[in-house]
């Protein structure tokens, strides 16, 4: 009796199929969507981390609850100040890294 042999994919090669090959701008937005989801997960770990609510966190921030909510679902619509000052609310540091062209921009 002969097997059947399923045909397997790689992550990357489903993106390409199912959302856009890197470059386009679906994949492209898509790609920053994911980035702003996991900052958001990581500002709310941060938080639980120091044990406090999102309305503490909203008040050392200077900002509602419902915008500390809203930026651990996702930092899509935060602008970087603001995260900025999540994270020195919450005492944690923060990097950011600049890539072209495969190498890091790195600061003097």
């Amino acid at each position: 009796m002969a097997t059947k042999k399923i045909k397997t994919y790689s992550l990357a090669e489903m993106k390409d199929k199912y959302i856009g090959k890197v470059g386009t701008q679906e994949r492209d937005e898509y790609e920053y969507e994911l980035r702003m989801e996991v900052l958001g997960k990581m500002i709310k770990a941060a938080r639980q981390e120091r044990n406090l609510t999102q309305e503490e966190l909203g008040r050392l921030v200077g900002v509602q609850k419902a915008q500390i909510s809203k930026l651990e679902s996702s930092a899509n619509s935060a602008t970087i100040d603001t995260i900025l000052r999540v994270f020195r609310a919450l005492k944690a540091e923060i990097n950011f890294n600049v890539k072209i062209e495969d190498k890091f921009v790195k600061l003097a």
